[in-house]
């Protein structure tokens, strides 16, 4: 699965939604990084390894939103998320 930049994405625990920024590479290691901003909150900026994206969550730790993977791509658009704050 490719990681789409620019697109909302929402991650498994909470069901928080985070829009990806763009992909970087780690300056030492060479590893792809996604770098990604909270839709919510202060609108902190992080970053992970790219290879942890897709990761699949075990059963026993999925919650209440069912995901199966860390993040999923959320098909909606920022008009359509309402917890995002400007």
């Amino acid at each position: 699965m490719n990681i789409e930049v620019e697109k909302i994405y929402t991650h498994y625990k909470e069901g928080k939604r985070y829009k990806v920024l763009n992909i970087a590479r780690h300056s030492e290691t060479q590893e792809e990084m996604v770098v990604y901003q909270a839709l919510y909150g202060n609108c902190n900026i992080w970053v992970r390894p790219a290879s942890m994206w897709f990761d699949t969550i075990p059963e026993e730790k999925r919650t209440e939103f069912g995901q199966d993977i860390r993040f999923k791509l959320d098909y909606g658009t920022y008009c359509e998320v309402e917890d995002i704050v400007l």
